[in-house]
């Protein structure tokens, strides 16, 4: 059992918006939507997922529009529809929604560098920590490989959900998070077995 493999998945980055360009933080469902740059690096990773003959029984996607852009895209390839899932939300960033990290540099120098190197803290204040926020990606991951034993699933999500499923599943301190670069229109796969996780591969842009 600790070899059987119970699920794999296919993490599909969502196209680039003009927050993800200007390195932005956004935790709002509604906007920004995916840019036409977007729609490139969405036909791109469709496309490689045609060629690469990318198999799957399911597709999720979070619930944020510049996700359900991208997954209308990857679903047109398989001819069915997709799941969203709730709880797969961006984390929670209070103030800092729409701020680059320059200007946080610039203005709350103390409260960047504590978001990177103290994860367990919420900071700001009125966000959500980046081990809560790991911690909700982890047990959302787990539920979806529970109810999918033996599938192939995409999920199509945001950057920071990747990033959490991949601490998640490499059991890497959570302050690493923000030392984990996920593209737009990306592919990332991990298989889940019975005892232990495997990150087949990261960040896949094709050219």
């Amino acid at each position: 059992m600790y070899f059987s493999r119970k699920c794999k998945i296919t993490y599909i980055c969502h196209g680039a918006t003009i927050y993800s360009d200007e390195f932005r933080f956004s935790d709002v469902d509604n906007y920004p939507p995916i840019t036409e740059n977007g729609y490139e690096e969405m036909e791109k990773i469709c496309d490689y997922l045609r060629k690469r003959g990318v198999k799957n029984d399911k597709i999720y996607s979070s619930p944020a529009t510049r996700c359900l852009q991208s997954a209308k895209m990857v679903a047109k390839i398989y001819k069915k529809d997709f799941d969203i899932i709730e709880s797969l939300k961006p984390r929670k960033c209070g103030s800092f929604n729409g701020k680059t990290f320059e200007q946080i540099e610039i203005e709350s120098p103390d409260l960047l560098q504590r978001l990177i190197s103290e994860p367990e803290k919420r900071t700001p204040e009125d966000a959500e920590s980046v081990s809560e926020f790991i911690t909700r990606v982890g047990n959302s991951i787990n539920e979806i490989v529970e109810n999918n034993e033996g599938n192939r699933i995409i999920i199509v999500t945001h950057p920071d959900i990747i990033k959490a499923a991949i601490c998640d599943a490499l059991n890497i301190p959570h302050s690493s998070l923000q030392h984990i670069y996920i593209k737009t229109g990306s592919a990332t796969q991990i298989s889940y077995y019975e005892s232990w996780k495997s990150l087949v591969y990261s960040d896949y842009t094709p050219l």
